[in-house]
């Protein structure tokens, strides 16, 4: 009998939470924070240093430059700056969506170090005499743009002005400069030619009893407003050097952003298409949990204020081709239940209950490379791994218990109970239950392949592949980005075609020599020009208005100092061998030792592979590709732990492995078992990709490619290595205990002569 009540209780649920969704997507999605990526904007890393021999840089020191900075940021009325302080000497700014990134940038590294001297360039007054808001753009007696400032003392402004006066013509002169260096500014120097720090000098014929002063000189409106808003600010207590910076044309990230959403998009759909064919009913479901989750993730993102960036929107993309596998996972194990005998119901209560294991190790391990990459990511990686943490933990709970709800809902209604077809299994592939089959039993498309027999095969293929891979990276080396190599990366976007020549005449007009010039995009409409040496920020002004005027849009600029690029390829290798520490004794617990080695000697296989292809086909390799490189470490050990999941099943089954030939049965009924689920995981992940690397930013191109080569190189590893170094593992344990080795020597036995 039909239980309608359950099935109508499903589609009240469904009702619900759709509605909620409906109305509160839009208003979601208006309120997250675009990273500089996807909006325009710059981000830059500031190296903290003394100002004045003696002083220390501490975390009192750090703190209240950030607070300076933060204040210069709010003249620029820029809704939501990201300020850092990052390890004992370093502050990362992060600017999205600034409309003026010259005028954020000067602003920002300005010292504003206001001071009053003497033709001798003695002090007499500085910057902490001014009072709180005290500046503000005015105009002089000619009309002339100045600034007027109000002291926190008039006393103190009079006795400045004795002085002066004391001194006599023609030494009667207050200069007034900003950010003034000791030994390299002079005004006697200058010889009437005062340096750029050098703001006016007017005379002094008379003491000043007054707490204001106009600060005078060849103004525009422009700079006497920002020179106002500076001291208003307040002077740096440190000097500030640029160590690293990228900046972000705002056309370059509004068409990222819409590419790269296109592409998920896409993506998504041909996923939801391929689980209802492939799985029927349950497929179905699936795409309801699957809708579900991309809404909590980005509520959740929301929630946290967290900044949307282009990696995070692949780790988004990415996740829901990671959150299918748990409902594969959990639909071939209720399809094998049924196809023994059970009934639907019974199907689904040990399919749900046999797959939760692999799917709960299966995540940890992913959880834990991700929380390595935020440990040791850059800012734009860090938000790829907060939205990658976020998609693991959500689909863990919608994929699993989500799934569950809705499907057991419509189980328990009885209304599949002889309609096996709805979850995709055919009459004639199911046993009467009076065999008493279990699901090791079942046949599967792959039980003529002996995987471990040609085990030797795929060790020589393998080592091929990695003799090859030696020799090319001997041979041409990685194509290192600015990131590992230091120097300057300039994207141009043009609204026409443009070529490499093209390019490099309009660099050589600002003095900039390079033949690392690629073209790209759909219509040749980008270029990519690296160079070795570090833009000063007034080149990088120069260079954004030279090519905003020739092709109408601003370019992204990059800089990175050697420094930088140093602890970027030193961070990557420590998060590849914390991440490889983590999964052996994470392997090791939950398994056992000779199956956590063989699975970190299985990852490293495939991101050897990646740095192989990567070097071959010359693509550049950045720090999304550390990333890249790690999440597909990290999805790469789901396929190892589901295989060596059904591997410990199989061995509880049996009891004991009495000999090699038990070891060979228990692999391959292991792998012939987990195949079909591991070509379907895989299918979606690289549909996910694929839809990325097609529709989505060129931006995020190269790091789909490694996302790509590692997915094909997991599953192979998965598959055709792990296992099979365990199987020569476990083997020589046997014969090292003195257990039969072989099937030959099982046989001898047998036919030796019984007493």
């Amino acid at each position: 009998m039909v239980k309608r009540g359950r099935i109508v209780a499903f589609f009240l649920i469904v009702l619900l939470i759709g509605s909620l969704m409906g109305t509160t997507t839009n208003n979601i999605l208006k309120d997250i924070k675009l990273g500089l990526d996807l909006q325009g904007g710059f981000e830059v890393l500031y190296e903290v240093t003394p100002i004045e021999e003696g002083q220390k840089i501490d975390k009192t020191v750090l703190a209240s430059t950030a607070k300076a900075l933060d204040k210069r940021v709010n003249v620029l009325g820029v809704s939501e700056p990201n300020i850092q302080v990052e390890g004992d000497n370093r502050i990362r700014v992060q600017l999205a969506g600034v409309t003026d990134q010259n005028k954020a940038r000067e602003i920002l590294s300005t010292e504003a170090n206001l001071s009053f001297r003497d033709i001798h360039d003695v002090k007499l007054m500085d910057g902490s005499d001014l009072a709180e808001n005290g500046a503000k753009q005015t105009f002089d007696e000619n009309g002339q743009p100045s600034v007027s400032i109000k002291l926190k003392s008039a006393s103190t402004f009079r006795d400045v002005t004795q002085q002066i006066v004391n001194m006599g013509q023609p030494n009667n002169l207050l200069v007034i400069w900003l950010d003034f260096e000791e030994g390299k500014d002079s005004f006697q120097a200058e010889a009437g030619k005062p340096n750029p720090s050098y703001l006016s000098a007017p005379a002094v014929s008379q003491v000043f009893n007054q707490d204001t002063v106009s600060i005078v000189g060849s103004f525009t409106i422009e700079e006497a407003t920002t020179l106002a808003d500076l001291l208003n600010a307040g002077s740096l207590p440190v000097k500030l050097t640029e160590v690293y910076s990228t900046s972000v044309g705002a056309q370059f990230g509004e068409q990222a952003l819409e590419k790269t959403v296109l592409g998920g998009i896409i993506g998504i759909a041909i996923i939801y298409l391929f689980m209802i064919v492939y799985y029927r009913f349950p497929g179905f479901i699936a795409t309801v949990t699957l809708s579900v989750y991309i809404y909590l993730i980005l509520l959740i993102f929301d929630w946290m204020n967290a900044v949307l960036t282009l990696p995070s929107i692949a780790a988004l993309v990415l996740g829901v081709g990671m959150a299918v596998d748990a409902n594969i996972l959990t639909y071939e194990r209720i399809r094998e239940e049924m196809k023994v005998g059970r009934t639907v119901k019974s199907a689904f209560q040990a399919g749900s209950r046999n797959s939760f294991a692999a799917i709960f190790d299966a995540n940890i391990t992913t959880i834990l490379v991700a929380c390595v990459l935020f440990v040791y990511g850059t800012s734009s990686i860090k938000g790829f791994a907060t939205m990658l943490i976020i998609s693991i933990l959500v689909s863990f709970l919608t994929a699993v218990y989500g799934s569950r709800l809705f499907l057991g809902l419509w189980v328990n209604s009885n209304l599949f109970n002889k309609r096996p077809s709805w979850f995709g299994v055919k009459k004639s592939d199911i046993h009467d239950i009076a065999e008493n089959l279990d699901t090791l039993d079942l046949k599967t498309k792959f039980d003529k392949f002996d995987f471990v027999k040609n085990r030797k095969r795929f060790y020589g293929l393998s080592a091929v592949l990695m003799a090859l891979g030696i020799i090319a990276i001997s041979v041409f080396g990685l194509n290192l980005g600015i990131d590992f190599s230091s120097g300057t990366r300039i994207e141009i976007l043009s609204n026409d075609s443009i070529t490499k020549s093209e390019v490099k005449a309009e660099l050589a007009k600002m003095n900039i020599e390079t033949d690392d010039i690629v073209i790209s995009g759909n219509n040749k409409e980008i270029g990519v020009a690296r160079l070795k040496g570090v833009l000063t920020k007034d080149e990088i002004a120069d260079l954004k208005a030279h090519f905003h005027n020739e092709f109408g849009a601003d370019p992204s600029v990059s800089t990175v100092s050697p420094t930088v690029g140093k602890e970027l390829a030193k961070n990557g290798m420590i998060a590849l061998a914390i991440a490889s520490i983590g999964i052996i004794i994470y392997v090791t617990i939950r398994f056992e030792m000779k199956m956590a080695v063989p699975a970190v000697v299985s990852l490293l296989h495939d991101a050897f592979l990646i740095v192989t292809f990567f070097s071959i086909t010359r693509l550049e390799v950045d720090i999304t590709f550390i990333a890249a490189v790690l999440t597909v470490i990290g999805y790469s050990i789901n396929d190892t732990i589901v295989t060596f999941d059904r591997m410990r099943e199989n061995m509880q089954k049996k009891k004991r492995l009495k000999s090699v030939e038990d070891i060979h049965d228990v692999v391959n009924t292991a792998l012939r078992q987990v195949m079909g689920r591991s070509i379907n995981t895989v299918l979606t992940v690289i549909i996910a990709i694929l839809g990325l690397l097609i529709f989505g930013s060129e931006s995020i191109r190269n790091f789909s490619i490694a996302l790509l080569v590692g997915t094909v190189a997991g599953v192979y590893s998965s598959i055709f290595l792990a296992a099979q170094l365990w199987v020569d593992w476990k083997a020589k344990e046997l014969k090292e205990k003195g257990v039969i080795k072989t099937v030959k020597e099982k046989r001898k036995i047998s036919d030796e002569p019984q007493v």
